[in-house]
């Protein structure tokens, strides 16, 4: 049975600009089931004021400090679908849910900024994870007057259950999309991303509409508990990863314990633009034969030549046994922008070459198998 403490607790962490000062500042309650024990972020302690919302470091209710003991989920009929839910709600009926909370995810010194926001759906738009929603924002699409704008596709970055664990939100990772004039060096508020600056200054309580789900190359396999996922993801192309990793490590799902090894892969600028740092890092603590973690940090790291540390970097530091467990059945997803993957491609090209194998052959054998999974944007 689960109970409530009587007490709630406000603490305000200031940053001043330490980006190494990651502390949850939200009012929790202390919720026990019998042997287990986690904190609960209550929506109504989650508003994020706009105002603040472009100079503030906040962090997000990832960091709700994710204890060994997995937390209880509901409603589990969720597991009873076989099949995955596509395509509920369409553009032309869409569905309009609840904005939860927005936060900002990235520290001061993050290039441009990264949002984590939180819609309810009420239990009416159920989705699995690796799958999308469509985002309809507000307004007439300025190409076809009269006519709402065009749908923009965010992967969905909770598990089924979502942040509240009751399968009635889901959360998005949603980078701001802002033009600045080559030639002033100021923003351009015409030119910036209609939709990613919509969801980043809504406020708890406006209404979104969404389709979908959509999407099922990034479902996440269930079949075998105990397989490796290698995961690589650039920026908030780690958003269905959280998602995977919250059902393999947070949550306490009858139907799937996972006994295998997730390994992710994030490519980021610099160390103020880690995205969901600090529950990976608890992932990492409490399951080290479980999860691995990586980090390509551009601005920060080097190379092995001195350059830029990309994600393809990383991978190719690894690629030895990278490639042995893809003989051995391993999936790999990749997610971020499209332009991540070219490198990527070379890079394992390259490497298959100097094993004396044929990467095109290999390739092709990996999709053959459902072993490659590719989203990006």
């Amino acid at each position: 049975m689960a109970y409530l403490a009587v007490s709630q607790v406000s603490v305000t962490v200031p940053i001043n600009g330490d980006s190494s000062l990651r502390r949850s500042v939200f009012k929790t309650h202390n919720i026990s089931f019998r042997d287990r024990s986690w904190m609960s972020v209550l929506p109504s302690d989650l508003k994020l004021k706009n105002s603040q919302s472009r100079n503030h470091h906040t962090v997000c209710m990832s960091v709700q400090q994710a204890r060994k003991s997995e937390v209880a989920v509901s409603p589990l009929s969720l597991e009873d679908v076989k099949e995955p839910p596509l395509n509920l709600y369409k553009p032309k009926g869409p569905y309009t849910a609840t904005i939860v909370s927005v936060e900002r995810l990235v520290g001061p010194k993050a290039p441009g900024e990264t949002c984590h926001i939180v819609i309810d759906h009420g239990g009416n738009v159920p989705y699995w994870e690796g799958q999308s929603y469509g985002v309809i924002p507000p307004g007439e699409n300025p190409k076809k007057p009269g006519s709402p704008h065009n749908v923009r596709l965010y992967s969905i970055a909770s598990s089924r259950y979502g942040d509240s664990f009751d399968g009635k939100t889901a959360s998005f990772c949603v980078r701001r999309a802002v033009y600045y004039d080559p030639e002033t060096g100021k923003e351009d508020s015409s030119k910036n991303g209609i939709c990613s600056n919509f969801l980043c200054n809504s406020k708890p309580g406006d209404k979104v509409q969404i389709t979908g789900p959509s999407g099922k190359i990034m479902l996440l396999p269930e079949d075998d508990p105990n397989a490796t996922h290698i995961m690589i993801a650039t920026g908030t192309g780690v958003a269905p990863f959280r998602g995977y990793l919250r059902r393999m490590f947070m949550e306490s799902v009858p139907t799937f314990k996972f006994g295998g090894l997730a390994w992710l892969f994030l490519g980021v600028a610099n160390t103020d633009s880690l995205l969901y740092d600090d529950e990976f890092t608890k992932y990492l603590q409490d399951y080290p034969d479980n999860f691995r973690y990586e980090k390509a940090l551009s601005r920060e790291h080097k190379n092995k030549s001195g350059g830029k540390m990309y994600v393809q970097d990383k991978i190719e530091e690894y690629s030895d046994e990278i490639f042995k467990l893809l003989d051995n059945g391993a999936h790999i997803y990749f997610c971020g922008l499209k332009g991540m993957m070219p490198g990527i491609q070379d890079t394992l090209k390259r490497v298959a070459e100097q094993r004396g194998e044929n990467w095109d052959e290999k390739l092709s054998q990996l999709k053959k198998n459902k072993q490659w999974h590719v989203e990006v944007y």
